[in-house]
């Protein structure tokens, strides 16, 4: 979220991946740039930082050059169901450690969304389905960017058993539910923002606040600069089967408590 939520992934997400022995990192980062979108100099910041491949989400073309540099950049995700005119994919395999492969999709959500988007459970089966744990690929990670925390729920138990991760984003507040679920997968509402929490989901709070009080806006919305904490979840699959076996929260640096795998 913002310059504050690049510098916590430039300052702590390589040492984190030394120190944890991480294989494969996902960064949701499409509120990167300026709180809206990600331009592709940031996206090549955060991919130098670490990051195995990068989500975008509602707002993945609000900074133009993204569109040109989505097409030519294979580790930068659109979601799976946004307009098929769209550059760029929703959902691809990549490479990890030791020969591993691993899939990524995303898809967006739904209720209480700006404007409709295709049906996404339908899309995951699709992908889920060509894909199948412990045969095409070793892991699988679902980024279901949603505003409902039902949808996202639904989601996570309509890929039990098919997908080693099922992750929300979007509303930017991390969620206490992390779990697996009965068929294997690992699951959290929302992994939350890399942001500065001095704030209204990452935003310097004098303007939100004037508008809930008052209904009148003054100004634009601009993220909060302070120090941030990286945000997000940490989990261990089986090789053979894909599925979970260890699932925590992290919480790094900045105002929330931090934890370690």
């Amino acid at each position: 979220m913002g310059r504050a939520g690049r510098a916590a992934i430039t300052t702590h997400l390589p040492k984190l991946r030394e120190e944890w022995r991480l294989d494969f990192i996902v960064v949701n980062a499409e509120n990167a740039s300026n709180g809206v979108g990600l331009s592709a100099a940031h996206a090549k910041t955060i991919l130098e930082a670490g990051a195995d491949v990068i989500t975008l989400g509602d707002h993945a073309f609000d900074q133009k050059d993204m569109m040109t540099f989505i097409a030519s950049e294979p580790r930068v995700l659109r979601p799976l169901n946004y307009s098929k005119a769209a550059p760029g994919a929703g959902a691809r395999v990549y490479d990890a450690t030791q020969g591993r492969k691993v899939l990524v999709t995303q898809v967006l959500g739904q209720v209480f969304m700006k404007r409709p988007f295709d049906d996404p459970f339908s899309a995951v089966e699709q992908v889920l389905k060509s894909y199948p744990m412990g045969g095409a690929v070793q892991a699988s990670l679902v980024d279901v960017h949603c505003e409902a925390t039902s949808e996202k729920m639904a989601m996570g138990h309509w890929c039990d058993g098919r997908a080693s991760v099922v992750v929300g984003t979007h509303t930017h507040v991390p969620t206490a539910d992390a779990m697996i679920l009965p068929g294997g997968t690992a699951y959290l509402t929302d992994a939350g923002m890399c942001g500065d929490y001095n704030s209204v989901i990452g935003m310097e709070k004098a303007e939100p606040l004037r508008r809930f009080i008052t209904g009148m806006p003054k100004e634009r919305f601009t993220p909060a600069k302070e120090e941030a904490t990286l945000a997000g979840l940490y989990v261990e699959t089986d090789d053979r089967t894909g599925k979970a076996l260890k699932v925590q929260p992290v919480r790094h640096g900045g105002r929330l408590q931090a934890s370690a795998p």
